[in-house]
């Protein structure tokens, strides 16, 4: 039955399935509902149990126990959302709703993200609250050598050399880079074939990557990967990993983790940004994009190679890295 709860939410719908339990059905069942977890990156879950935490303690602030499920009144949502919109964007809030329908889902109870006061209240906080976006602070070629030059010859200094040399030939995001583990990684003689097994919004899609071998070992990032793999012995599991104080590797990075390295690799060599971008290992791939385009490619070309299916990012990464390559 805790299986067949995953699948339905109506309790008279489990009651109509029980009998089908005890036949050739229940493995099919079980099978399905196995894959249900899939649905939900890991790390999402880990966001929205955080978000859920937040929406309780703030009711409980207010007199208003979410606990007594089984559905939380969509007007106390909507009140949640309009005290967080002069300090949350919109997707934040989009997120802390979705957030609340998944732990409902999660009980085995129905509730609806699009309830009509959810959904005005939203489009209210939009029409009210003006957003502010903050491009990617480009990071072009010449940054990433600054970066680069900051590491030296210890596991954490390769590791983050690594990154910043392999995130700004192959333009992988983030979530991406973190992801690489060891049987993803194909070396050959003269090139190195990375396999990502999932894409940005799309699901159950993967590609490859083909980093060729670059002249100086320096800046080289397959030379650097290999390097890394060699005096971390890492023969299995995550690439990108943690490092303790005395060099011994934790868990696979995590994206503060990676936020954090090049806070601290950008405060170093005293690299300035533009003062109306945001800094994040983004800007590697904002800036190659835009060192692409500048150098002579094509359109389509230069969007291919950061895997996207149209120019539209291609576009947004360029205007935000314009003001880099253009004379003052």
């Amino acid at each position: 039955m805790a299986l067949v709860r995953r699948l339905a939410w109506d309790e008279p719908l489990l009651w109509e399935l029980e009998p089908f339990l005890e036949r050739p059905m229940q493995g099919v069942v079980a099978s399905a509902a196995e894959h249900t977890p899939a649905a939900i990156a890991e790390v999402m879950r880990t966001v929205y149990r955080r978000d859920w935490q937040d929406f309780r303690r703030w009711c409980r602030a207010n007199d208003a126990d979410p606990n007594g499920l089984p559905v939380v009144n969509s007007v106390i949502v909507a009140a949640c959302l309009a005290l967080l919109a002069p300090k949350q964007s919109r997707s934040a809030l989009r997120r802390r709703t979705a957030a609340i329908a998944w732990h409902h889902h999660q009980c085995g109870v129905s509730f609806s993200a699009s309830h009509p006061v959810i959904r005005e209240t939203l489009h209210g906080i939009r029409r009210r609250h003006a957003e502010l976006v903050r491009p990617v602070a480009p990071l072009t070629s010449r940054d990433a050598r600054q970066l680069i030059a900051t590491c030296h010859e210890d596991f954490s200094d390769l590791r983050d050399r690594t990154l910043f040399l392999v995130g700004f030939a192959s333009a992988f995001r983030r979530s991406e880079l973190i992801a690489i583990d060891y049987h993803d990684l194909h070396l050959a003689a003269d090139c190195l074939v990375v396999h990502l097994a999932r894409r940005k919004g799309r699901a159950g899609e993967g590609t490859e990557m083909t980093l060729p071998r670059t002249r100086g070992e320096e800046n080289c990032p397959v030379r650097s990967l290999e390097a890394r793999l060699q005096r971390a012995r890492i023969r299995r599991g995550a690439v990108s990993r943690s490092v303790r104080v005395h060099g011994t590797l934790e868990e696979r990075l995590t994206a503060v983790g990676v936020r954090h390295i090049l806070l601290r690799r950008t405060a170093l060599t005293k690299l300035s940004v533009h003062p109306g971008g945001r800094l994040s290992l983004r800007g590697l791939r904002a800036g190659r994009t835009a060192e692409s385009v500048l150098s002579g490619a094509p359109n389509e070309p230069a969007a291919a190679h950061p895997r996207d299916s149209d120019a539209s990012t291609l576009r947004g990464d360029f205007q935000c890295a314009r003001p880099r390559f253009e004379p003052r």
